[in-house]
């Protein structure tokens, strides 16, 4: 087996996760932590285990067969430098977190937590109730494994869940799945709207100004997903005129999102920075270690991302 590279853009994470790597005897496992690096070494590579690797020098990796992606979103994958023999796969490991992340906010919105603080500070003792999850709509955008594990959750809290998927087909957990074509339709029963699809072709710009309409005036927006997958002008202006009630937002356009951007002075939004799913060398190294004792082995790979359809 050829080298192994293991590439992080911070010297500290890339030590970590090359930490947790279990190559087969004999296998040299490469660790870098910079584009410059990565260059001397790409050429050579047969695995490159990677987060936020520098797309172009892709065209170089004469002898890549495989790329397991640190992260679940592969995008930054999909490019026609990635060489066309060459096995791409995900990490699907974020489910968890993500029900955490979307339901904690949601019930920080349920529970008034944000107007219970500010009397707090003011010492005023208010006599206003909290609302609740039960009876409330979820509709998920995107059923794969994070949109089922949200739906699982959704339905223990006592909360009616919608979905969107490619071909609207029934889903465990699901009291009734849209096809894509009908997604305004999901929208405009939501009381949640959770975005959890990839970015791609079909989905950059998924959420705009007509679907943004479609959600009630007293509606959340949840995005876990991808910043692209909304267009920004279009959210700015729903949130700005009040025709939605809020939104919460781990992903952006730009990430670090700019100082003087608008989104961090609206009252009706809170910003996260991109921690919803955030991926740790141990439980990605799991994931990374089971393929590599299939790739030893001559198996087939799990999580394989058709290039196609972009996951």
């Amino acid at each position: 087996m050829g080298p192994i590279l293991v590439y992080y853009p911070d010297p500290a994470e890339a030590r970590a996760y090359a930490r947790f790597v279990r190559p087969p005897r004999g296998a040299a496992v490469e660790c870098c932590d910079s584009p410059a690096a990565a260059a001397r070494r790409i050429e050579d590579a047969e695995i490159l285990y990677a987060w936020a690797f520098p797309a172009h020098l892709l065209a170089g990796a004469r002898r890549l067969r495989w790329v397991q992606a640190m992260g679940a979103g592969v995008d930054r994958f999909l490019v026609p430098e990635l060489p066309e023999g060459a096995v791409l796969t995900r990490a699907p490991v974020f489910g968890p977190w993500m029900v955490e992340y979307v339901f904690g906010w949601c019930a920080w919105v349920t529970q008034k937590a944000e107007t219970y603080r500010q009397a707090q500070r003011e010492h005023r003792w208010l006599a206003t109730v909290p609302d609740r999850l039960r009876g409330r709509t979820l509709a998920i955008v995107g059923l794969g494994a994070t949109g089922r594990a949200l739906a699982r959750a959704a339905q223990a809290f006592g909360m009616r869940v919608t979905g969107v998927s490619r071909r609207g087909r029934r889903v465990a957990h699901v009291d009734h799945v849209y096809p894509a074509a009908r997604l305004t339709r999901a929208l405009a029963e939501a009381d949640f709207a959770v975005l959890a699809v990839p970015l791609t072709a079909e989905t950059r710009r998924l959420i705009g100004a007509r679907e943004l309409a479609a959600l009630p005036p007293s509606a959340w927006l949840v995005n876990v997903a991808r910043g692209p997958i909304v267009e920004e002008q279009a959210l700015l202006a729903a949130l700005r005129q009040g025709r939605l009630a809020g939104a919460i937002l781990d992903v952006f356009d730009e990430e670090p999102l700019p100082a003087g951007h608008p989104l961090w002075d609206l009252p009706n939004v809170v910003i996260t920075p991109h921690v919803a799913g955030p991926s740790t060398p141990a439980e990605i190294g799991s994931v990374f270690n089971d393929n590599l004792r299939r790739y030893a082995a001559a198996r087939r790979l799990a999580h394989r991302v058709d290039r196609r359809r972009g996951y």
